[in-house]
């Protein structure tokens, strides 16, 4: 294995260090791999009592999956294949989840999209002041993956619906606040708070002293209102809701929704509804359906063009208006792939 990804054994903790600084260490399918074959070897080693996961540098934890190598194979010509970076990936998320050993992540900067997946399903997720939660898919024509299906719906006065369609940023306040985080640490003990990890017989007892309250932010601010719009039975309805609202955040809400992908919000939406009933594993595998399809198409590439490659930030979106996407296209994207669903029980 690479530098990509660093495997530590410490005292009674097993080390994860995303090792990718200049990429915001942003996730591989080489790195899902080695992750999930390490966490397995740990979760049968008697030796380890928890696992800690980290990013390198002080810019981000982890800002995503590379989903710029999944652009680059479909304009190459490749049509086969593209899913198995995503089908590893949420395999992967759903071994956190079930993890049977402590999974700690301690997130600084940046935590998007795939680094989401490998921190927000763990048993605690410890973020400091520079922690910036998002899960922007829309805005690149896709959706909110790697487990989002299952804790954006969780997420209290549908702050995680707000989330999932507007692409809103939550910092370290409102991350705590709607269960994001599970602990507010500063930057400044990180290092303590690690080693103390090494040798913790009580995480609760060993994370204490570090513990810190952070200022209300935005989010937490605007719940009431968040959720009074987020909680309307359809997107028309959201904006709708939005466009008549006095609150501050509800316009500039508006005004970013309109500039994502119709499709994908919509997808997105669905998501949402479904996902509220669903297990985490019924989660995951509707995600693989949904990417599965979403591959074949259009609007990811266009918006991986938009945004990575020639970075216009002009995506030019087909169809470009929410009423003209066709009701029986997007039920398409929830059946099974012709591959098959995740083989997940």
């Amino acid at each position: 294995m690479s530098d990509e990804i660093l495997f530590q054994k410490r005292g009674k903790a097993g080390f994860v260090i995303l090792n990718r600084p200049k990429a915001l260490n942003a996730i591989n399918h080489a790195m899902v791999r080695a992750m999930a074959e390490q966490l397995t070897r740990w979760g049968e080693d008697p030796e380890i009592a928890h696992v800690v996961v980290t990013g390198a540098g002080d810019k981000a934890f982890c800002a995503g999956g590379d989903i710029r190598s999944i652009y680059d194979a479909r304009m190459s010509g490749q049509t086969e294949g593209l899913s198995a970076f995503f089908r590893d990936e949420y395999i992967l998320n759903a071994q956190i989840k079930a993890y049977p050993k402590p999974y700690i992540a301690l997130i600084n900067g940046i935590v998007m999209g795939g680094g989401v997946g490998v921190s927000v399903h763990g048993s605690h997720r410890i973020g400091t002041e520079k922690t910036l939660f998002a899960m922007p898919e829309t805005g690149i024509g896709f959706f909110p993956d790697v487990g989002g299906t299952y804790f954006l719906p969780r997420m209290p006065r549908s702050s995680g619906i707000y989330c999932a369609l507007s692409s809103g940023r939550l910092k370290q306040g409102d991350a705590l606040a709607t269960g994001v985080l599970t602990h507010a640490v500063s930057e400044a003990s990180l290092e303590d708070l690690e080693r103390d990890l090494e040798t913790a017989d009580d995480i609760g007892a060993v994370l204490a002293p570090y513990l810190v309250t952070p200022e209300k932010g935005p989010v937490s601010e605007n719940l009431d209102a968040i959720g009074e719009a987020f909680s309307a039975s359809s997107v028309e309805d959201i904006l709708s809701r939005l466009d008549t609202s006095d609150a501050d955040f509800a316009g500039k809400t508006a005004a970013a929704i309109r500039q994502k992908s119709p499709t994908s919000v919509l997808i997105a939406f669905e998501q949402m509804k479904r996902g509220g009933q669903l297990s985490f594993n019924e989660c995951i595998k509707l995600e693989y359906r949904i990417v599965s399809r979403i591959l074949q198409g259009t609007e990811f590439y266009e918006g991986i063009r938009a945004v990575l490659v020639d970075k216009d930030q002009a995506p030019k979106w087909s169809p470009s208006q929410f009423s003209q996407v066709d009701s029986a296209e997007l039920a398409s994207y929830f059946e099974e792939p012709a591959d098959g669903d995740l083989p997940l029980s």
